[in-house]
């Protein structure tokens, strides 16, 4: 053997082992062997917010359907003036009212990503707005009130209508001063 073969072989004896590259997938491996917490997933404001109208609509829509949270169940109505029941004693509700809650329990879908969040909020809003105007301006004895108003569902209506608007305008300036918050 030569002398240089032999310096060769007492470098590479005596080179520090490269350092082991970076798991790709920690987390991966260590499910199945340990539980470590999970990290909460990234949820912005704007949909908690829309999450939480969804699911409260969806209480109200169902709740609107059991007697005795909604008296004078005896003279519920499928749409229209006629309805004289009164979820809890208060507004007047009938079954297309309901379903209309029912449906507005969207939110809960919206509330996955924050930008329909934030579409679900403004639009609910611009909806009820319509909504609160509509049963202030029409004449109650007339068939054209379709779902029973009274005036408790016309200050809810214009109440929602605000709320809903500024949620989710407050959610979304939230949502754009995030990422600047980070950098």
């Amino acid at each position: 053997m030569s002398y240089a073969y032999w310096e060769q072989t007492r470098v590479r004896q005596e080179a520090p082992a490269p350092a082991p590259a970076p798991d790709p997938a920690p987390t991966a491996r260590r499910s199945k062997k340990a539980k470590s917490p999970r990290q909460a997933p990234d949820v912005a404001l704007v949909q908690i917010f829309a999450g939480v109208i969804g699911a409260v609509f969806i209480l109200v829509g169902i709740l609107g359907f059991v007697p005795g949270v909604t008296r004078m169940f005896g003279n519920f109505a499928i749409f229209g003036r006629d309805s004289k029941s009164e979820l809890l004693g208060l507004f007047q509700v009938s079954a297309l009212h309901n379903v209309v809650h029912l449906l507005f329990g969207v939110g809960i879908l919206a509330a996955r990503k924050a930008a329909t969040a934030q579409l679900y909020l403004i639009v609910g809003g611009v909806l009820y707005l319509v909504v609160g105007l509509y049963g202030s301006v029409i004449d109650r004895a007339t068939s054209a009130n379709f779902l029973p108003f009274n005036q408790a569902d016309n200050v809810l209506h214009f109440g929602l209508s605000i709320g809903m608007i500024l949620l989710g305008i407050v959610g979304g300036l939230l949502l754009r001063r995030k990422p600047a918050a980070a950098a």
